[in-house]
């Protein structure tokens, strides 16, 4: 089987309500459009996988454990949904803490992983977030970037490369992708 093509989905901010350094699974808040954008997306056949930069674990401002309960909150919310993701992928690192990593978005680490797992076509991608960070994947990579203006989107917006896109949200972003890869995707079992 050849390989697919994917929407990598940065977490806070986009998936869910940003809250700075969210630590407690009861802040969990999906954005709104948030089901709706990932159900389309996984009945077009796109794998969705969440990378999520998680600095507050190297800067001490909770740990992994905390990280790790917020995720399974969320897991169990979309997986409730009907949307689990096909993969989620964490950065722990802080440069100024832990010094360089390839997976802390920029880098293309946690992407790498989840397109050997999960047998993903990276070039034809889509690298959906709310920081310039989470859509600069695509410039190296290939593929598509779309800055969301949830989150700290808004704050980058007049900062964002030539060729990537803009959107008000996930819902807003996912109608942009299946426009542009209307019919090119087919469903994976």
């Amino acid at each position: 089987m050849g390989l697919r093509p994917a929407v990598f989905v940065d977490r806070d901010g986009t998936i869910i309500e940003e809250r700075s350094y969210l630590a407690d699974p009861e802040g969990v808040s999906l954005v709104p459009g948030t089901v709706s954008a990932l159900s389309d997306l996984r009945a077009a056949g796109f794998p969705v996988v969440i990378v999520t930069n998680q600095s507050g674990i190297a800067l001490g401002l909770y740990e992994e454990r905390d990280y790790h309960a917020v995720a399974a909150r969320l897991a169990r919310v979309l997986d409730e949904a009907g949307v689990p993701p096909d993969g989620v992928q964490y950065c722990p690192h802080h440069p100024d803490v832990t010094g360089p990593c390839a997976c802390r978005k920029p880098g293309t680490g946690m992407h790498r992983a989840a397109a050997a797992d999960l047998g993903l076509d990276l070039a034809h991608s889509y690298y959906v977030g709310d920081k310039i960070t989470d859509v600069l994947p695509a410039l190296e990579l290939g593929g598509r970037g779309i800055l969301v203006r949830t989150g700290y989107g808004r704050d980058h917006e007049g900062d964002i490369p030539t060729g990537v896109g803009v959107a008000d949200d996930l819902r807003a972003a996912a109608d942009m992708i299946l426009a542009e890869d209307a019919g090119t995707v087919t469903e994976v079992d």
